[in-house]
């Protein structure tokens, strides 16, 4: 049975969900993940980090140290496919993202593991323990449900924003950013947001490129939106852990997530919004750890 705690606040009127995706699919490949690893193996099965839209395997760093500080055991924190250091592809689905990750634990030899996942993140590890259930030991999903999320408009503005960014080579980077934030800034009007997109704009040979695949990012919008459907529901525990200030959990989820995770709870961090390991960090990270099984 489904159980939820604290209560969450009442939510405004959502969205329509955008129309699910038209497009052909393509003969999915594997690519191969930038990663990184922090603490030791040990006896405890490895904890693997999933972001967000956007973001990169940084965007776990803290957290990470703090998890293998208070005994998690390992931590494994990913880049997704057109994220960070991961290559490029023109493909950008769940199916093409979970298989990834599934190709990456083969080749580091591990069996069983346990999934967080923020956001498209958390999305990408529901897609693959429901895919896989055998590598996955419990799942946590921050921040978000099995369910179609925000309006595509609102994610196409902001690539149609970072495309238009235009910075003279040879600027030093300070600069770089500095003109970058103020050519978002009209579309994209949350200082915070502005420069988590900022994390993505590196340069290379003296010139400033963004190292998202905004192109793909942008043809799969609605994949990324969307969730992919299933019908056979994954058997181990599961948290979903929400920020009470975001709409992404909603009381209306609930049916779709105890179809989809019979054993699942819905906790609620007071005070936290979308980015809940960053607007409550503390808070996170002691729900986490007393979700992860005993030593």
């Amino acid at each position: 049975m489904l159980r939820r705690l604290p209560r969450a606040p009442a939510l405004p009127g959502r969205p329509r969900p955008p129309p699910p995706p038209t497009a052909s699919r393509s003969v999915v490949t594997a690519v191969p993940l930038a990663h990184a690893e922090l603490g030791s193996r040990g006896d405890r099965l490895p904890l693997v980090l999933l972001h967000g839209l956007f973001g990169s395997r940084g965007n776990f760093q803290t957290v990470a140290k703090a998890l293998v500080r208070h005994g998690s055991g390992k931590v494994l924190m990913l880049d997704a496919r057109n994220h960070g250091g991961s290559p490029h592809s023109p493909l950008m689905t769940y199916e093409a993202m979970s298989l990834d990750v599934q190709h990456l634990l083969t080749h580091l030899g591990i069996t069983k593991c346990i999934l967080l996942g923020h956001s498209m993140g958390g999305k990408t590890a529901m897609t693959l323990a429901l895919q896989r259930p055998d590598l996955v030991e419990r799942l946590i999903s921050v921040d978000i449900s099995p369910v179609s999320t925000a309006p595509v408009s609102e994610f196409s503005a902001y690539i149609s924003a970072m495309k238009s960014v235009k910075i003279p080579d040879g600027l030093p980077r300070s600069a770089a950013r500095q003109l970058a934030d103020d050519q978002l800034c009209p579309v994209v009007q949350l200082p915070q947001l502005r420069q988590f997109l900022l994390t993505n704009l590196v340069e290379v040979e003296g010139r400033y490129i963004w190292r998202v695949n905004l192109e793909a990012i942008s043809q799969h919008l609605a994949d990324i939106m969307n969730f992919p459907v299933f019908h056979k529901p994954f058997p181990g525990p599961a948290l979903f852990l929400g920020g009470s200030n975001s709409p992404y959990i909603s009381s209306k989820h609930f049916p779709e997530i105890q179809r989809l995770f019979p054993k699942a709870h819905v906790q609620y961090i007071e005070g936290a919004g979308h980015i809940v390991h960053q607007d409550k960090f503390e808070e996170f990270i002691t729900a986490v750890l007393n979700f992860l099984p005993p030593p």
